[in-house]
């Protein structure tokens, strides 16, 4: 649809808690190249640069960057978003507080929650929608005005528009934000109905708020990334990826940064999604392990799991479509500890890439995962991965280790490291058993995709604890997130509530909706700067039994001349009794909320062109044989250097197969083979 650019590189960044990983794609020779650097926690775009300079060398050559980021995410979980005010109807400036009446604590009567917008930042003005749509009291502009010049004076940076019943008529609120944009000094004010023009007060003003909270801190990220790609000699388009695994501009990213909330990870669900098709693989569960955290994903039948609402953290609600990933603290710079009752954990607090691991001799002396491994073979100590380090420090870990979990628990330091491993892989365990066994999945049916730089330490073990059928191992474990930047799509998205029962919607008025809001849509990606091979449109119904409260996301055929009534009853029986089991008959099916999604479609990597054309066999490819750690006895591993291995080639374990950005461990009694693009397939050896 685009005239391609004479510069060739397409790049993919993400950002971790640890490392900056860095995927580089020269489009016209089809070359590869992969960095990690340390993430730099004060200001992220130093080591974005940092990792691009590493991977991609020239700048000049670089036609788009594509990011995945966790600085709103990281700005929520931190509270360290800008000072924000609320504008709001007469009467519900605490509906920010109320929240759904939930407690932070399920049990007994104590637990504290402060709102990210004190109240005296939440202001009232005179103005009435009714749910109807009807306009009962129109805004009275003076208020308005008057409420964002007291917000001004009160130290406010940014404002969130929130008027009841917003989603029924728009008119008092598209006046009130416009009032407010007149006077307001910088652009961030957010209409809640903007972001979500949907029933529902408190989810309304919830993600309308935290847009608003995130917008300068986000932006303010975004022009230091496009301001050092400029310092650097280069103009390349930046996209950002989107908690729902699609891409937008920093225009729009700036404009919605609470759409960014889950980007990162959404980026590695999406690259594990687009490597298991390429694979033949539809039933994946993603673990995407880095230093800091264990993240979980599950992808059925070759669809990722998306849903319409998640708690960052407790009372910060957004609802718009995220990947679903299940977080766990049980990353490689996970901290063990001896508890009060004298029991071992690891996690969730997290050394992180500062002062990271002892065995990093960077001050911290508190063992974690990552020393663990090392102290138990798994780990070269001469190849750390992230090129930080020159060499690990075994001694300091084996004192670590000892003087902090041995002595106290009375095992020996090898016992101790093992006892380690084998908590951090219960806790993993059980984030997999959440998204898999708790909702219905037979984990045999599923493989298991580890990423990140210490998921593919861990495949083995949790095949054995769960029962997966098979691990899958990305070419670049370390930098699959980074690929998923590069390989995910445009997207862009909205819903609107519709709330009548199915038998009473008028179906024509309902089409027209979704061919208005897609064409809106698709004129957005076609002004786009990058290159797409076509687009695609994705029409859903939020829909339940009247009487309920949870809704299910209906799919609807692209087909709009001959959708009806009967189609969608059809569609909405076969998703329910999907999803538990039965209908229920005689009770009327209602219509909550029509979503829209139009995707602009990137051009394909050919995952192929990756893999290695190495003419070596597996025995060449041996570096030496170490005695490792398994199941308290010390065996002899043969270690290999994955990148040469040719495809087709079996290793058996125990085994260690080492590369710049992670290594996989092959434990006893499995085997591993090169897939025709490069991934690793690890099974039982019987089988």
């Amino acid at each position: 649809m685009k005239i391609q650019k004479k510069s060739s590189k397409l790049v993919g960044v993400d950002v971790g808690g640890t490392f900056t990983d860095v995927f580089v794609l020269d489009q016209e020779s089809g070359v590869v190249s992969i960095s990690k650097v340390a993430s730099t926690k004060g200001d992220q775009s130093v080591g974005f640069i940092e990792g691009i300079e590493k991977g991609a060398k020239l700048f000049n050559e670089i036609n788009t960057v594509v990011h995945g980021t966790t600085v709103g995410t990281n700005a929520l979980l931190e509270r360290k978003g800008a000072k924000t005010g609320i504008i709001t109807t007469k009467g519900f400036r605490d509906v920010l507080e109320m929240r759904r009446r939930d407690r932070p604590s399920t049990w007994g009567l104590w637990g504290m929650f402060e709102p990210i917008v004190s109240r005296d930042l939440r202001l009232e003005v005179n103005e009435r929608t009714l749910a109807d749509g009807t306009i009962n009291i129109p805004v009275d502009t003076e208020e308005v005005k008057a409420a964002a010049i007291n917000l001004l004076e009160l130290g406010c940076e940014a404002v969130c528009v929130f008027f009841i019943n917003g989603f029924a008529n728009l008119k008092n609120e598209t006046i009130a934000a416009q009032i407010v944009r007149d006077i307001w000094p910088n652009p961030y004010v957010t209409a809640a109905t903007e972001i979500l023009p949907e029933i529902r007060e408190f989810e309304r003003c919830s993600t309308g708020t935290l847009n608003s909270y995130l917008q300068p801190v986000v932006a303010n990220y975004l022009d230091k990334l496009k301001l050092g790609l400029s310092n650097k000699g280069t103009s390349s388009d930046v996209l950002i990826v989107q908690s729902n695994g699609g891409l937008v501009d920093v225009k729009l990213a700036a404009q919605f940064p609470v759409r960014t909330a889950l980007s990162g990870p959404a980026a590695g669900v999406k690259a594990a999604q687009y490597i298991g098709s390429e694979a033949g693989f539809l039933n994946i569960i993603t673990c995407d392990m880095g230093g800091t955290s264990f993240d979980v994903s599950l992808i059925n039948k070759g669809q990722i799991t998306l849903a319409a609402q998640t708690e960052i953290a407790f009372g910060m609600v957004v609802r718009t479509p995220m990947v679903e990933i299940s977080t766990i603290g049980a990353g490689g710079g996970s901290i063990a500890n001896i508890d009060q009752g004298g029991l071992l954990t690891v996690g969730p607090e997290s050394a992180g890439s500062d002062p990271g691991p002892v065995s990093y001799g960077l001050g911290n002396d508190r063992p974690t995962v990552t020393d663990a491994n090392l102290l138990l073979g798994r780990i070269n100590p001469k190849r750390p991965i992230g090129g930080k380090l020159k060499e690990l420090d075994i001694s300091a870990a084996w004192q670590a280790v000892d003087a902090k979990i041995a002595k106290p628990l009375g095992l020996s330091v090898p016992e101790a490291a093992d006892a380690i491993v084998r908590v951090a892989n219960a806790k993993m365990a059980g984030a997999i058993r959440l998204v898999s066994v708790e909702r219905g999945h037979d984990p045999k049916d599923f493989a298991i995709m580890p990423f990140g730089g210490g998921g593919s330490l861990h495949s083995g073990a949790l095949m054995k604890e769960i029962g997966l059928g098979a691990s899958l191992i990305p070419l670049y474990p370390g930098v699959t997130s980074a690929l998923g930047c590069v390989v995910a799509d445009m997207r862009v998205d909205t819903v609107q509530t519709v709330n009548t029962l199915l038998d009473d919607l008028d179906i024509n008025q309902l089409k027209k909706r979704m061919n208005q809001q897609a064409s809106t849509f698709e004129n957005i990606l076609s002004e786009s700067k990058n290159s797409l091979d076509g687009l695609s449109r994705v029409f859903e119904l939020d829909m339940l039994y009247v009487g309920q409260t949870h809704s299910i996301c209906v799919p609807l055929s692209v087909n709009l001349q001959t959708l009806s009534k009967e189609i969608i009853k059809k569609a909405f029986d076969k998703i329910y009794l999907e999803t538990y089991g039965r209908l229920l008959p005689g009770i009327d099916a209602r219509v909550i909320n029509l979503r829209v999604a139009v995707i602009g479609n990137r051009p394909k990597l050919d995952l192929s062109s990756m893999a290695s054309i190495s003419s070596k066999s597996v025995e060449e490819c041996q570096i030496e044989t170490r005695l490792i750690w398994c199941d308290g006895v010390q065996v002899s591993a043969k270690i290999y250097e994955r990148l040469d291995l040719p495809i087709g080639g079996t290793i058996i374990g125990p085994a260690l197969l080492e590369q710049p950005d992670t290594t996989i461990f092959i434990e006893p009694n499995m085997c591993g083979e090169v897939d025709h693009i490069g991934n690793l397939l690890i099974r039982w050896c019987e089988e």
